[in-house]
């Protein structure tokens, strides 16, 4: 369980803002499941997701943005899953309960292909629901390139124009350079940025800092995407 009582007194002091904040930041987390995912690397990433909502520092970001939350699954075209609606950060144990879901979701689909700008369109389309929120932010975590349904590339302007943040997690092995190619093709918005894991046993790790940068929104105001970490 998360225990408020462990956060360093100057992460509290940076993050703390009044209790009457709105929405600061909608964060969807995506997380693919095609073909080239095995059962451990699947069993990697949600573990790992879980593991970074309850990582101190970043639950502790996600409370004092008051973040709304939801996780999709995707893979092919037409094989996107909103595993989990938008919840609301409101407090610690809401971050514990999101963690919870995250670790307990059932894999959606087992063998098909890496549609990530199908995976984009349909995640981006949930945002109306939190419409309260200032960020949209779309997390897409991936192993391969987009090889069915629309490019990445042929989205992400229009999201950006809506006002979407992308952001993107390489996890290299599979495709030769994943992480340029995310950077080219994938992410888009003001501050966006990809971040390389260079195998999914490392995926914990950095999807924990990557999840403290997009709701601390660090570099955001720079608009300087960080194209490896």
């Amino acid at each position: 369980m998360i225990s408020k009582l462990s956060y360093p007194a100057l992460i509290t002091a940076f993050l703390t803002v009044p209790s009457v904040q709105a929405c600061e930041v909608a964060l969807a987390l995506t997380v693919d499941i095609s073909g080239s995912v095995d059962k451990e690397e699947f069993r990697l990433q949600m573990d790992g997701l879980a593991g970074a909502l309850r990582d101190p520092t970043v639950a502790e970001a996600l409370v004092s943005k008051k973040a709304s939350v939801m996780l999709v699954q995707w893979t092919g075209t037409s094989r996107q899953k909103r595993s989990i609606s938008w919840r609301s950060m409101a407090d610690y144990e809401a971050v514990e309960t999101m963690a919870e879901a995250v670790e307990k979701a059932p894999r959606a689909w087992r063998n098909f292909s890496t549609a990530i700008g199908d995976a984009l369109t349909f995640t981006s389309a949930f945002f109306d629901e939190v419409s309260e929120c200032k960020r949209k932010v779309i997390d897409v975590s991936g192993d391969g390139y987009s090889n069915e349904g629309t490019t990445p590339i042929q989205i992400r302007s229009h999201l950006q124009q809506e006002g979407f943040t992308i952001n993107g997690l390489a996890i290299e092995g599979s495709a030769e350079d994943l992480t340029g190619y995310y950077r080219d093709n994938v992410i888009a918005g003001n501050g966006s940025f990809v971040m390389t894991a260079n195998t999914f046993e490392e995926y914990p790790i950095r999807i924990k800092q990557k999840l403290f940068r997009e709701v601390t929104n660090q570099l955001a105001a720079l608009g300087v995407p960080l194209k490896r970490f």
